[in-house]
């Protein structure tokens, strides 16, 4: 350990807190370039609004003798994906950027795709590969904010461990669907 304190002295805080003030809550202490910041959480957004159409789709479409238990799960994973959409929302707006909901493009910017399945199966094995997809590129976008944007990176660590939740949820579903 070293005796130099590990925060900035006080005055310093004050003083550059007080300079561009207009940028909110990203200070000169921000080390991400926020424009690629920006971009890489609208891409995440549209892939959880795409996510979230498809497990809303997959909660109406569902029938057959297991489809009560996979609907419920359906229902509950596209609340969640909304969440993470809205999370994402929220984060942008902070970052000084502009949530891109447009419908148009929509399928482009996501990572995810939107297939709806047939049969039940379908559907459970296209929204284990959706999360599967999720889970990869969250955790290369946590990797890339590192220390440089600890928010976003926190935002993005909390949405990847509900994706994993996601999976393995429709790994089992899945496991009951062949047996």
């Amino acid at each position: 350990m070293t005796d130099q304190p590990f925060l900035t002295d006080v005055k310093t805080l004050r003083e550059r807190a007080r300079k561009h003030i207009e940028e909110g809550a990203l200070t000169e202490g921000y080390g991400a370039n926020r424009d690629n910041v920006v971009k890489i959480l609208n891409e995440a957004l549209a892939t959880e609004i795409v996510c979230t159409l498809r497990y809303k789709s997959h909660y109406f479409r569902a029938d057959g003798i297991n489809a009560n238990v996979a609907a419920q799960e359906f229902l509950e994973h596209a609340d969640q994906e909304q969440q993470h959409a809205d999370w994402l929302a929220e984060r942008i707006v902070q970052l000084g950027g502009k949530p891109n909901f447009s419908p148009e493009g929509l399928l482009t910017r996501s990572h995810a795709e939107f297939v709806e399945g047939e049969t039940l199966r379908d559907m459970v094995v296209e929204d284990l590969v959706a999360e599967r997809i999720a889970i990869d590129s969250y955790r290369e976008i946590a990797r890339y904010l590192g220390d440089q944007d600890p928010t976003s990176r926190r935002i993005i660590e909390e949405i990847l461990a509900q994706e994993e939740e996601h999976a393995d949820d429709m790994a089992g579903l899945l496991e009951g669907l062949d047996g």
